[in-house]
């Protein structure tokens, strides 16, 4: 019986209580479902100058809604509050005056030994250095809380989406509307002032007839074609009443007060809308398009349908033959590398004597394997390989992708954004997975080839292990807080992958995949995660071993720059469409689409049947 009672007690308590802690939880944060609160950090003063941004993000392969996760997660801190109190015409004159003092741009033409493609005409100009070599890089970490306040942080935020966003931007719609709601609030923070004044009872019901005048008319009018005939002199009345109302002392906390509260209205809106456009952006420039994903199951589905037949036998030694020109490619994109072989062979002076490999992985595999049987390319071989299944001492193999870093830094008063392109671990594993070849160009599935690329066969590239592009507008001095305490050259270029000679034989000599392997390690104990470990190890590990190419070899940008001139366009062996605009996306730039698209196989019916064409 005690026990019973005891019971009872406690359910009577915990009745009291529960309700208790959740009246509690309300006022503390307890939120609808879907709502997550905003967490507002004031913004840090930051100097001014050069500063980097690096954001490693793998475009072409897996990842791409961890990315997006993060890009979502770790968004811009919003303004303060404070920064109402803040504005005045002194400091905005102070800040254009410290804007002025950004570090001047040094411009260095760098005279290297390179080696050009075999076509008459004028090479590309070389690329201007815009930093110092002494240049101190400021690292401002947005997934910290980190807030630049140079004035020019879009760009250096979120790189090719705020190119992206200019060249679409649209005129703003119902312009009247918006007009009139500003002019509403203004009022409506004013009104409560006046009203108050004994002296002002003329004043007050003139502005509250205007207030509820304009209130009726948006309360029947959404856009600016549904406002009626005589509005523009309802606003004029409106604004006249206001411009009274300021002439007169007022309670100034009632109306900061007010103008606090459509400040931060404007803010919470314009930051929601931020917020989405950016998350659309980044999820429709890392999705594969559903017409690709078509293709793909659908190339899979017919290849377990009719299995093709073993040709791979008599082809055996065109492999492994070093009389050929081996190209290797990395990709999970069939057309994207179709576009990559095809582009190459329709270029080059014999055709026979090409041999590609493309690495894939499990997933890719088969769709690959169908697709390069049922095309063929003149007289060239294609190898297709599924690296997953490739016994290489008994390891665990996964396919990685080339990386792209951006590269975001702002110099004398100018923000611009690169796409550094580099190697993956797998192309670590080339000396392993190819050990009777002495030689291999590695393609990027994200190029196009202009010209006939034999000439980098008979390439001496002196002693050299890659034979590459170089990105002078990034000098490792920029990327100082990448490589860490190692010693390098502080004006050396960056290199950029997309288009490689790599000597296999200088490779094995020098075991570079095993030094490769230390920097990751290295790089892997820094801040940075694991991309900005491989772009740490990469640019370590071929310190002093990259024989730098002529830049008209390779022409960069098409995936992020919409400034690029038609001339050097047309003079490139190759095209790179590195950054996030790629060439198949709907995002893609128009006007370098053309390229690409033209080495289409239009008339394969899997492209008719999943819409590829459109």
């Amino acid at each position: 019986m005690e026990g019973l009672v005891i019971g009872v007690l406690g359910l009577v308590f915990l009745s009291m209580l529960v309700p208790l802690l959740f009246l509690l939880g309300l006022h503390n944060g307890f939120h609808p479902p879907g709502y997550v609160p905003e967490q507002r950090n004031s913004p840090s003063i930051g100097g001014y100058g050069p500063k980097i941004i690096i954001n490693a993000s793998n475009l072409l392969g897996g990842g791409g809604s961890k990315h997006v996760d993060d890009f979502v997660k770790n968004f811009t801190p919003t303004l303060s509050k404070d920064i109402l109190k803040n504005i005045s015409h002194k400091v905005i004159s102070h800040k254009a005056e410290n804007e002025t003092k950004n570090i001047s741009a040094v411009h260095n033409n760098e005279q290297a030994r390179v080696s050009a493609p075999p076509h008459d005409g004028p090479h590309s100009l070389p690329i201007e250095n815009n930093s110092k070599a002494g240049d101190s890089a400021q690292i401002i970490d947005y997934a910290k809380g980190g807030v630049d306040q140079s004035g020019k942080s879009c760009e250096l935020k979120f790189g090719s989406y705020c190119r992206w966003r200019e060249q679409h931007r649209e005129d703003m719609k119902d312009a009247m509307v918006k007009r009139l709601k500003d002019q509403l609030f203004v009022a409506r923070a004013y009104f409560p002032s006046i009203a108050k004044l004994p002296s002002r009872d003329k004043l007050s019901r003139e502005l509250r007839q205007n207030i509820q005048e304009v209130e009726r008319v948006l309360s029947e009018s959404t856009t600016d074609v549904d406002l009626p005939p005589q509005i523009e002199k309802k606003l004029q009345r409106l604004q006249a009443s206001i411009a009274k109302a300021k002439t007169f002392r007022v309670d100034c906390n009632n109306v900061d007060k007010k103008l606090r509260q459509i400040y931060d209205m404007t803010e919470d809106e314009a930051n929601f809308h931020m917020k989405q456009s950016v998350f659309l952006y980044q999820l429709a420039v890392q999705t594969m398009p559903k017409s690709h994903h078509c293709l793909s199951m659908r190339l899979t589905v017919e290849y377990f349908r009719s299995p093709l037949d073993n040709t791979d036998s008599s082809l055996a030694d065109k492999y492994v033959n070093r009389a050929f020109q081996h190209y290797v490619i990395f990709s999970t994109n069939v057309l994207a590398s179709s576009v990559v072989i095809n582009s190459t062979v329709m270029h080059a002076k014999d055709s026979g004597k090409l041999v590609f490999h493309v690495l894939t992985d499990q997933e890719n595999y088969f769709a690959m394997k169908l697709w390069f049987f049922r095309n063929t390319y003149k007289e060239a071989t294609v190898e297709v390989l599924n690296i997953e299944q490739l016994n290489l001492d008994n390891r665990k193999l996964y396919l990685s992708l080339p990386l792209e870093f951006r590269v975001s830094y702002s110099i004398d008063a100018q923000s611009r954004t690169e796409y550094l392109s580099t190697f993956s671990h797998s192309h670590y594993l080339l000396p392993e997975i190819f050990q009777n070849l002495e030689k291999v160009v590695v393609l990027d599935d994200d190029v196009v080839v202009q010209q006939d690329l034999s000439a980098l066969w008979s390439l001496n590239m002196e002693g050299k292990v890659n034979a590459a592009v170089q990105l002078c507008s990034v000098k490792l001095s920029l990327l100082k807080s990448v490589l860490g305490k190692n010693s390098f050259d502080k004006n050396s270029c960056a290199w950029m992958s997309g288009l490689n000679v790599i000597d296999l034989v200088k490779w094995r000599k020098l075991d570079l995949s095993e030094t490769y392997k230390k920097f990751v390690t290295e790089g892997t104990t820094q801040e940075g995660g694991n991309e900005a470990a491989a772009l740490h190890a990469s640019l370590l590990t071929f310190r002093g071993l990259i024989y730098p190419l002529d830049g008209s070899w390779a022409l960069s940008g098409l995936g992020h720059d919409y400034n690029i001139d038609v001339y050097p366009i047309k003079k490139a062996a190759v095209l790179h469409y590195n950054g996030k605009m790629k060439p198949w996306l709907e995002l893609g730039i128009p006007k370098y689409k053309s390229y690409w698209k033209i080495f289409l196989n239009r008339e394969d019916q899997f492209l008719s049947d999943c819409n590829v064409n459109s």
